[in-house]
Formats: C-alpha cells, sequence, structure tokens
C-alpha cells in the first residue's frame, strides 16, 4: 500500500472511532466508581429486588457503543427505581486489553452475554419475563437475542432508544471505505462492534431477514431527528404489528436532544419509556413531562 494510502486508512479509522465514540457517553474512572458503589444503595442492581404486583417484570438496561453499565444510566436508572421497578444493567462487549469502554465486541457474542445476564435476573427475582430497555447499539443488539437465542420466551418488551437497527452510516463517512483499501479490514479486525452496525453489514443483513421483529415481544423506538449518529434517524425504526414507533420532537417540538441525550438525560424521553413499559397506566408525554 501507498504511504499516503496508509495514512489516510488510518487516519478515516480514527475519524470513525471519533463519531462512533459519541453513541455512549463516557465518565472518569473516579465519577464511574463512585456511581458504581452508589447504585445498589438506591435500589439499582440490587439483586434482593423482588418486582411488584404493578410492576411484575425486572427492567434490564442494555448500553451503547462505548458505554457501560453505570454511565449511561445515571439518569434513567433512578427515574425507573423511582417508579417501584426492579432495574438491573450489563456490562457486554468489552475486547482484551480494552478498559471502561465497552460494546466494542462482536455484536453476536454480545447477545451471548445479555442472554446469561437476563437468565440470572430472572432467577435472582423470580420473574418469569424481563423487559429491555436499550441506547443505541443497546437497543438494536437485543434483537439478536430475540430472534436467534431465544430471548423472545423470556421478554415481553423492548424499548430502543436512539437504535441503530438498520445500521447508520455515521453522517456517510461509511461510504468513504471503498476508496480506502484495508479499512473495512481493519474496523473489522480492531473494532468489530463497530462493523457490525455499519448499514449493509453482514451482521445486520441477517439480523433484519425475515422481518424486523418476533411473535411475543412489543417493540417501542423513541428517537430524535437531531440524531447526529445513527442517520439517517427514520432508520431506526421498525416495521411490525407490535411495534410503536415515537419520534420525541412529535411529543414536544421543543425537544433538541441529540443521540447522546435522549439516552442519558432527557426526561421526556424518559417518561415515554415508562409509558411504553406500562402501558395500561399511561400518561401523554409532553414537554411538561420533563417536570415529571
Amino acid at each position: 500500500m501507498l504511504p499516503w494510502k496508509r495514512r489516510a486508512v488510518r487516519a478515516l479509522s480514527v475519524l470513525l472511532l471519533t463519531a462512533a465514540a459519541t453513541l455512549a457517553p463516557t465518565a472518569s474512572a473516579s465519577a464511574r466508581d463512585t456511581a458504581t458503589a452508589a447504585a445498589p444503595n438506591r435500589g439499582w442492581n440490587d439483586f434482593s429486588c423482588k418486582p411488584s404486583a404493578a410492576h411484575p417484570r425486572p427492567i434490564v438496561l442494555v448500553h451503547g457503543t462505548f458505554g457501560n453499565s453505570v454511565d449511561n444510566w445515571l439518569g434513567l436508572a433512578p427515574y425507573l427505581v423511582g417508579r417501584g421497578y426492579c432495574v438491573f444493567s450489563l456490562d457486554y462487549g468489552r475486547l482484551p486489553n480494552v478498559p471502561f469502554f465497552h460494546g466494542l465486541g462482536p455484536i453476536d457474542k454480545s447477545a451471548e452475554q445479555l442472554d446469561a445476564y437476563v437468565d440470572k435476573v430472572l432467577a435472582a427475582t423470580g420473574a418469569p419475563e424481563a423487559d429491555l430497555v436499550g441506547h443505541s447499539q443497546g437497543g438494536m443488539m437485543p434483537r439478536h437475542y430475540l430472534k436467534f437465542l431465544g430471548g423472545a420466551e423470556k421478554v415481553r418488551a423492548l424499548v430502543g432508544i436512539a437504535p441503530d437497527n438498520h445500521g447508520t452510516t455515521l453522517l456517510g463517512l461509511a461510504e468513504l471505505l471503498p476508496y480506502f483499501p484495508g479499512a473495512a479490514e481493519l474496523l473489522s479486525e480492531k473494532t468489530p462492534g463497530l462493523a457490525d452496525q455499519v448499514a449493509g453489514s453482514p451482521f445486520l443483513t441477517k439480523l433484519n431477514e425475515g422481518g424486523d421483529t418476533v411473535p411475543g415481544v412489543t417493540y417501542t423506538v423513541i428517537t430524535t431527528k437531531y440524531d447526529q449518529v445513527v442517520t439517517p434517524y427514520r432508520s431506526q425504526f421498525l416495521s411490525g404489528d407490535d411495534v410503536t414507533n415515537v419520534l420525541i420532537q412529535d411529543k414536544c417540538a421543543l425537544n433538541l436532544s441529540e443521540h447522546v441525550a435522549i439516552g442519558t438525560v432527557d426526561r421526556i424521553t424518559f417518561h415515554e419509556v415508562a409509558n411504553a413499559l406500562d402501558p395500561a397506566h399511561a400518561t401523554p408525554t409532553t414537554c411538561l413531562s420533563v417536570i415529571g
């Protein structure tokens, strides 16, 4: 390979990694340690929690790319705990020698980790089924678990917040890959979890063959038109009889949340998540839901 091409491949890889890094927030090690210690005391990841009659299914939160079981859920986990849910979160997709940042491994293997974690939660809580709430990759990866690993027998609802259900162009950067020989191979070798999320990848092609959903599970997709990572944003939507697709600006036109904010701090989205988890007691989601 010519020197200029080698440099271009490296530059493109760095650019793609930088863009994908916004798929989930990060935090300092000290903040992470503090949050991890505090979480069980607030009922989050408390394996002694028993679901109530009002909320009989535990919730498993599935972080996004570069995220982890704490940072992604510092907003939503306490929100749901405060509403009486048993809430749990896992780490998945960690690559060897890459600390803190998860969701980078092959997504089919990450789905196997989710499978084992759901079993652990169900065994601890005694519940026959769980509900899943995921952000970005965490809203898409569980579909592999549901479709290919028997997850549909253990899950009642999947709520995806800005999920890359049909992949992403990363603002078109992925379209440059054919012009840089070796770039796609480098991404696949170093960060297979990113390569799997590029629109048209073999993983996504297999995932979406034969339909987006499986029987017995209800699906909710919540997205924002200001998403700058999973583009175009409408590619996040699913098709199927048990699907509800929500554009958060249809609930509050003033909502400016982008890809990270919608999954981490946006209480209007949190309200819509709560509605999806308990539709029998849903209340209208509006701009005023921010104070709910």
